[in-house]
């Protein structure tokens, strides 16, 4: 509240009146505060929607309250976003099934989780092998997600539920990303999605643990399957490991909780294998994470540009009349290029023939001699 009261040259305790309530400024001060902050005046007078549900966070306790809050706030803008696109175009139904069948979070045992992913994996039919993408199959069963810059390594991802009509969302970190931890990241939060959608956040912060604990199962089950993955290690060894990893894009460290988890190999060897992971310097960079191109969510995106495309409002119109916030927060949060809203769509012209030019059908087509190098 200083620094913003020293951008607008105003008294730090006008500022913080507005802040709690006490006092609101006059429409001069309103218009100057939009623009220091850039969004428009309208935002602060839009209704505030809230769904009484926390937003899921790792790392709570270890992380700066103004990196949380500010996630939280991205969160809120990415729902409003996702809200704003739905009076143009209808996204894909929320399809995600009620797994828990009554039983609370803290009935769930092990071997509930493996059954959950196993039940999913045919729900959303995606088989017994390799999930290729995780973030487009979250997209198909109507989940949005968001990739931005969290300014943070303590953050991964987030999870949340639009209080307008209940769809779930995730914002996952582009930080240091590679694909096989976007691919376990995004896992991680569908997990919160489906396991712990009625948990309170008295709850979140009482059990976060046990929740976190939870979500990872849920995500290695779904990803590595109990009925498949172990089948296909034999030898339980890094390089056996680093051959699965080509085929199921998941962490090496990843596959070894995993293997864990299942009792395939003995708590001793799980720590000889950690050791050895670190020995070869993998837990800076290991092998295949440069492999493939993190894959980038498309529903918000597409759904922009064919709102556009199709003439049913152009990019003016979307930031004077559905948006609140700036055009660069939009693009940032939809995946959209950095200017994208300030480009009008180019006109397509038809060219018209040459009305003294006969075209002739059998026309000869000479090749260019290569050049020499001089």
């Amino acid at each position: 509240m200083s620094a913003l009261a020293r951008g607008m040259s105003l008294n730090p305790s006008t500022v913080s009146r507005w802040e709690d309530g006490t006092s609101a400024p006059d429409p001069e001060a309103l218009i100057n505060l939009a623009n220091h902050l850039g969004v428009r005046p309208e935002y602060f007078m839009r209704p505030i929607h809230d769904s009484g549900r926390p937003v899921f966070l790792r790392s709570l306790s270890s992380t700066l309250v103004r990196d949380l809050d500010y996630q939280r706030g991205q969160m809120r803008w990415l729902q409003e976003i996702s809200h704003a696109i739905t009076h143009y175009v209808d996204l894909p139904e929320v399809d995600v099934p009620d797994v828990l069948g009554g039983m609370s979070y803290r009935q769930l045992r092990d071997d509930d989780i493996e059954r959950i992913a196993l039940d999913l994996r045919r729900h959303w039919r995606a088989g017994d092998g390799p999930c290729p993408d995780i973030v487009a199959l979250l997209e198909r069963a109507g989940i949005v997600v968001s990739v931005i810059e969290m300014g943070t390594i303590k953050l991964d991802g987030l999870c949340s539920w639009a209080p307008e009509d209940g769809r779930p969302h995730i914002l996952l970190a582009s930080d240091k990303m590679s694909f096989p931890r976007r691919q376990m990241d995004a896992a991680h939060e569908m997990a919160h999605a489906l396991l712990h959608r009625a948990v309170t956040a008295d709850e979140l912060k009482r059990d976060l643990k046990l929740i976190e604990s939870q979500a990872f199962r849920l995500a290695s089950a779904f990803l590595l399957p109990s009925t498949t993955y172990p089948i296909e290690l034999q030898t339980p060894s890094l390089a056996a490991m680093v051959t699965a990893k080509e085929r199921w894009r998941v962490s090496i460290k990843a596959q070894i909780k995993r293997l864990s988890d299942l009792e395939v190999i003995p708590p001793e060897y799980v720590t000889h294998l950690y050791k050895l992971y670190s020995a070869k310097g993998w837990s800076r960079e290991a092998p295949l994470d440069r492999h493939w191109t993190p894959s980038e969510p498309r529903l918000v995106r597409d759904a922009l540009h064919l709102i556009v495309d199709e003439n049913v409002r152009s990019k003016r119109d979307l930031l004077a009349l559905e948006f609140t916030m700036s055009a660069g927060d939009i693009e940032n949060l939809a995946g959209l290029p950095a200017g994208w809203f300030s480009h009008e769509p180019a006109e397509i012209v038809q060219l018209k023939p040459n009305a003294g030019t006969s075209r002739n059908e059998n026309a000869e087509i000479l090749q260019f001699s290569p050049r020499k190098n001089r």
